[in-house]
């Protein structure tokens, strides 16, 4: 068994910071949390997420322009679906994946001669936390 690559400096703490975090973060928000610990241009952690998405240890959330540790870095092959919850108010975010919505989507992907290179469906909505506390 090969052993996966080491993560650079850089690389661990990108990953650190998005793994203590609450929310997703942006990159800018990321250079601004790490600029104690040498970071000093956005192209360092631009770097760092490349190679954390490379290897599946983050996921980019398009509608939020922000990043997210996986919860599951061992779980999903390259062609997986991928769907994410997110709460328009506390900016929870929870990873999931359906077995029957992949293969739906695997079914029209054929069906249309379409290729695809990743599918990640974000659920834009509220938590039931947040829900409650909106009904209070």
């Amino acid at each position: 068994m090969i052993a996966a690559p080491k993560l650079t400096r850089n690389q661990s703490l990108v990953f650190d910071a998005l793994k203590a975090a609450d929310e997703p973060l942006s990159a800018y928000t990321i250079l601004d949390r790490l600029r104690d610990d040498g970071f000093r241009a956005p192209l360092q952690v631009y770097r760092a997420l490349d190679t954390l998405l490379d290897r599946g240890l983050v996921h980019r959330l398009d509608s939020l322009k922000a990043f997210v540790p996986c919860a599951h870095p061992h779980d999903h092959h390259e062609s997986a679906t991928i769907a994410f919850g997110i709460c328009g108010r506390c900016a929870r975010v929870w990873e999931f994946s359906d077995a029957v919505v992949e293969e739906r989507l695997r079914g029209w992907a054929k069906s249309e001669g379409f290729c695809p290179q990743r599918t990640a469906i974000e659920i834009s909505g509220l938590c039931a936390d947040c829900v409650r506390a909106g009904a209070a």
